[in-house]
């Protein structure tokens, strides 16, 4: 495929009304809802239809006649409708198949891309050994301590100041590389508030289980008066 179809046809998929929205927690929920609804669907059709074919079919005294003529050895089988449940069968197989991937790639790419920059807090996060360090819009740094606001898109851009490192939260579903030398995108939402523990998830020396960083999660409106007394320093907190 002629690959500048490819940003056409990404957008044309992130558009979709089919696409959910929200935070990763919630879209992850929704894929493994749709795998689990299809999947028991899937199940529960061919169980049945192997019930049911095992029950007509089966041998033995009691079993009605229904006019079945079974064929001869070295006969070819006559009556099978010309093949039109095996093309009936593949052809919804097709559908349901190429319509899950579809919406899945939709999916995933909406968890990839996230909400846009300009509705979005960016946060510049710096790995070393072994500690968190963030940078904020305005130039305040805080070593340690990462504060957001709740319900609102969290975009980070991790790197490393040494070794490789992965700055994880599990609670919130983010988790990315901080490489030297280059700058990884991630993105979260924090629905509610509360603290939150940022682990390093790549082994990176003898202090890599120390190696952890506080989220807080505040309030909007608790944050930008905490936002707006902030400055171009560093500060622990």
């Amino acid at each position: 495929m002629y690959t500048g179809l490819w940003p056409v046809l990404s957008a044309l998929v992130l558009q979709s009304e089919l696409i959910p929205r929200g935070t990763r927690t919630f879209v992850f929920q929704r894929i493994f809802l749709v795998f689990l609804i299809l999947g028991t669907l899937v199940g529960v059709v061919v169980i049945a239809y192997m019930l049911y074919t095992a029950y007509v079919y089966r041998d033995g005294e009691g079993r009605s006649d229904d006019g079945f003529d079974p064929p001869k050895l070295g006969e070819l089988p006559v009556g099978g409708g010309g093949g039109r449940k095996l093309v009936t069968s593949f052809t919804l197989s097709v559908v349901i198949v190429i319509s899950l991937i579809s919406w899945t790639y939709g999916t995933l790419l909406f968890v990839e891309e996230g909400p846009s920059a300009e509705e979005s807090l960016e946060v510049q996060v710096e790995g070393y050994q072994f500690g968190w360090e963030f940078t904020y819009e305005n130039g305040h740094t805080t070593d340690g301590v990462l504060r957001v606001p709740a319900g609102e898109p969290v975009r980070l851009r991790a790197t490393s100041a040494d070794v490789f490192h992965n700055f994880g939260v599990p609670e919130l579903k983010v988790k990315t590389d901080a490489i030297p030398g280059q700058r990884t995108d991630t993105w979260f939402v924090a629905n509610e508030t509360g603290n939150y523990t940022a682990q390093c998830y790549e082994l990176c020396g003898s202090g890599h289980s120390y190696m952890t960083a506080e989220i807080v999660v505040m309030e909007p409106d608790e944050y930008r008066a905490w936002y707006a007394n902030t400055s171009n320093s560093s500060s622990s907190s």
